[in-house]
């Protein structure tokens, strides 16, 4: 399952997003507004819990300087990733797509598509907010 988020317009450089986004403790303010849980619990991995839903562990998986950032699921129940795609646009300004890839059956699929969806849109749009 690939979903993928318009480019969101970030009033801040690449390399200054990057660093953002390189910073897992700056997810806390990107989360939507049912947040019920957030830890870092290293430099490479947080928690996070929505209301209703249990908690996740991403782990930063690759980096490319400046360029993307790829976060992914540490537990191997459910293998996915989150991809942050930085680009310039503007000595100031940048774009940011996010992307979810996940390998799931159909019927999970099904139910999870709609809440991944409007999870990484959320993401996308407070990125934007920065």
């Amino acid at each position: 399952m690939f979903i993928e988020t318009p480019k969101a317009a970030v009033n801040k450089s690449q390399i200054a997003t990057f660093k953002f986004l390189s910073d897992l403790s700056n997810f806390e303010q990107l989360m939507p507004e049912n947040i019920d849980k957030f830890e870092v619990l290293n430099e490479n991995r947080f928690l996070f819990a929505l209301k209703g839903m249990p908690e996740i562990v991403l782990e930063r998986k690759t980096e490319t300087p400046h360029n993307q950032i790829v976060l992914g699921a540490a537990s191997e129940k459910l293998p996915f990733t989150l991809t942050a795609d930085i680009l310039e646009t503007q000595s100031e300004e940048s774009e940011v797509v996010l992307s979810f890839n996940g390998e799931f059956n159909a019927m999970m699929a099904m139910m999870i598509k709609n809440p991944i969806t409007n999870f990484i849109n959320t993401l996308a749009t407070n990125l934007a907010k920065i």
